[in-house]
């Protein structure tokens, strides 16, 4: 289909256009999100299954989204957003406690956010994989931004003294690949431990790579 079929105009049962066709967004991919995340997963599901869950027709669906793929993309950057905002929620009133703790604070509110719901972590690591070049560099890119986000706050932590300066970079992309993965298996059940214990192993590896041996903090 070339694009999106032409959306109506002006108010019915008291709302705008706007207000239905966000209503339509979210009711699709709250229905995503379940068939995507807990149920045959995106590559067993079809239009007509995603429109009968959400209670809406295909006619409408093509009102919202070109394809299925877009829907995934959709829940992919959502599930995304809402950990980003979680951990930067956290890292802001941690404010100017030590760097472990500080740390800590991040860690448990990322893991805490994407381990609420088995779906969100079902979306982000298992059923974007692999799917096209497109969705593969929507993956990438958000991964990107995980490594920035660790490489400001290791500059932030070297400017103040806590931790060896130099360009973490590297290391960040390998830490961030860490993190999914112990995450991902932890939820899955492949990992005994508790999310406080997860939290900790993951403040040590990052203490290790930002103060590594022989290295002394300034005074």
């Amino acid at each position: 289909m070339a694009g999106r079929l032409k959306q109506p105009t002006g108010r019915y049962g008291g709302r705008t256009a706007e207000e239905r066709q966000a209503e339509r967004r979210r009711r699709f991919l709250e229905a995503g999100l379940e068939l995507f995340g807990a149920g045959p997963g995106y590559r067993s599901t079809t239009v007509a299954a995603l429109s009968e869950a959400a209670g809406l027709s295909t006619r409408q669906f093509y009102e919202e989204f070109h394809t299925l793929e877009d829907v995934l993309a959709a829940l992919h950057l959502q599930v995304n957003d809402w950990a980003e905002q979680a951990a930067a929620a956290a890292l802001a009133e941690a404010g100017d406690l030590p760097l472990a703790e500080r740390a800590a604070a991040v860690f448990r509110a990322y893991a805490a956010n994407v381990t609420s719901d088995p779906r969100r972590i079902r979306i982000a690591f298992v059923e974007i994989i692999g799917v096209s070049p497109r969705l593969e560099e929507q993956r990438l890119e958000r991964r990107s931004r995980w490594v920035d986000f660790i490489c400001a706050e290791a500059a932030r932590a070297a400017a103040r003294g806590e931790a060896a300066p130099r360009d973490y970079r590297l290391a960040a992309t390998a830490f961030i690949g860490s993190v999914n993965g112990l995450l991902h298996d932890w939820r899955a059940g492949w990992v005994e431990a508790t999310l406080d214990e997860i939290v900790e192993e993951l403040v040590r590896q990052l203490l290790a790579i930002l103060r590594p041996p022989g290295w002394l903090p300034d005074a």
